[in-house]
């Protein structure tokens, strides 16, 4: 098996953290980001190089730049590109979302995906090979009351990914993920205790990171999801 040069967001917590370990125990090589310091120089800890690990901001474009080139410089073009970092909107109907909120969610889940591609995803052009995972959600598909913010981001990036797929050379892919109902801070945040019955990160990363690795051109631009 050839190692895989992998680059995934939001590394720091949840689906990404398990996806990290995943992936290294798989025998590949991935450099990921997030916000928090303490966490990130845990993960440089326990993932030494050819593995690293870097505090990002994803709204910040200068930030994923300077970052971006920095990742190709010392580790390579990206084989897989995993857009992972999200967050929720706190449950509210939308005319009670406040407006800082509404801008951050769009920030991060829409503008830093973008920030991510427009920083890497040349390279992968130019070499003529990749796949780019944009994490979307089955509420990027359907709706529920109160999620709106969040509904709303996600299927923006289920219209980005399709028409970057369309984009891109014949031989690179672009697809928008369904990662499933996982128990995260994220599912807690919407369903409390009833999270508890989705599996947990370590348990969703088992199947996941195998089918993650599996998909190529004849998924690009369709609506996937994970399912066990």
């Amino acid at each position: 098996m050839t190692a895989r040069k992998i680059v995934v967001t939001g590394v720091t917590k949840g689906l990404g953290r398990a996806m990290v370990d995943g992936f290294i125990a798989a025998g590949h090589h991935v450099a990921g980001c997030g916000r928090s310091a303490d966490r990130i120089e845990s993960l440089c800890d326990t993932h030494g190089a050819p593995h690293r690990f870097d505090v990002v901001d994803v709204t910040n474009w200068l930030d994923v730049r300077d970052w971006g080139q920095s990742v190709i410089e010392s580790f390579g073009t990206p084989d897989l590109l995993i857009n992972n970092a999200a967050i929720i909107n706190e449950s509210n109907p939308v005319w009670d979302v406040p407006i800082d909120e509404f801008s951050h969610i769009v920030d991060i889940n829409v503008k830093g995906v973008f920030h991510v591609i427009k920083a890497f995803v040349p390279t992968m052009v130019a070499r003529g090979e990749g796949v780019i995972v944009n994490f979307s959600s089955g509420w990027g598909r359907s709706t529920s009351p109160n999620v709106g913010p969040y509904c709303a981001t996600k299927y923006a990036i289920e219209g980005l990914t399709k028409s970057l797929s369309q984009e891109l050379p014949e031989t690179m892919s672009a697809i928008p993920l369904g990662p499933g109902m996982i128990h995260t801070e994220m599912l807690e945040k919407c369903f409390a205790d009833g999270a508890s019955s989705a599996p947990k990160p370590e348990a969703w990363a088992a199947y996941a990171v195998p089918f993650i690795l599996s998909l190529g051109t004849e998924e690009s631009g369709q609506s996937i999801s994970i399912v066990k």
